[in-house]
């Protein structure tokens, strides 16, 4: 019964993103010149089918309004998440204010139905195999969120988390705050990776925890400090996460055990 449940929750998103994404593709068809309004439709899609998406997987918000009101309050900034479930990306759309761009890996257009009006939307497309490639793309985004005066949403981490816990953070984020001195503001999500894990295609009803943290000033970031400065908002993650999602202690030298 849960594993039929589930599937015909997953039946049913399917129809629904069906239904939503043609609509907005439409809506970006006709303001296609204009890509600063193209996010912005998007966005709205985004507030909806993440809400709807999050109530269809039985995922329990414990503060949303709380949240939501803490992410419009910080903007314009750059809000990085932490990344451990698909039910993150539905997080992301529904916190994020309007007028935020998305970042996502160029794979995601092959997403049924949700690739495809991400494509057009005019959201930032990277290859994470080509680091020249996203470098560049990372670059362009700066000009880009002046002119429009945007925010940005960003998984640092680059890849889901297979068991929940914190990775690494790679240093896309720290170079684009460097080139628009936009604070960072950390977004903490807690439980998603019990909701909808890695592969499998199971959802759990589960009580989600998202905390937005207070922002970080960037505009004394340089170059040279920015190994410290992503190490510090690594550092916040791993204070506001609950332990089974904190990174494991990495083991002692083979000659110190």
């Amino acid at each position: 019964m849960r594993v039929l449940m589930s599937l015909l929750r997953l039946a049913v998103g399917l129809v629904y993103m069906a239904v939503a994404v043609t609509i907005f593709m439409l809506v970006c068809v006709l303001v296609a010149p204009w890509r600063g309004l193209r996010i912005r439709a998007c966005n709205i899609f985004g507030h909806i089918t993440g809400r709807f998406c999050l109530w269809l997987a039985a995922a329990e918000l414990k503060n949303p309004g709380e949240c939501k009101a803490r992410a419009e309050q910080f903007y314009p900034a750059i809000y990085v998440s932490n990344h451990t479930s698909a039910l993150d990306i539905f997080v992301g759309i529904w916190l994020g204010p309007l007028g935020v761009v998305g970042v996502a890996k160029k794979e995601v257009v092959y997403y049924p139905f949700f690739g495809q009006l991400y494509a057009i939307s005019g959201h930032l497309l990277i290859d994470r195999n080509n680091r020249a490639n996203a470098v560049e793309a990372l670059s362009s985004l700066s000009g880009l969120i002046a002119k429009h005066r945007l925010s940005v949403y960003m998984w640092p981490e680059g890849t889901r988390s297979k068991d929940g816990r914190l990775r690494p953070f790679k240093k896309g984020f720290a170079h684009l705050a460097l080139a628009t001195r936009l604070p960072i503001v950390p977004v903490v999500v807690s439980g998603a990776y019990k909701a909808w894990r890695k592969g499998s295609l199971i959802l759990e009803p589960t009580s989600l925890g998202i905390a937005v943290l207070d922002p970080i000033p960037t505009t004394d970031w340089t170059l040279e400090t920015l190994d410290a400065n992503i190490a510090d908002v690594h550092r916040r993650f791993v204070e506001a996460l609950p332990d089974d999602q904190k990174p494991l202690p990495e083991p002692a030298p083979a000659g110190m055990q």
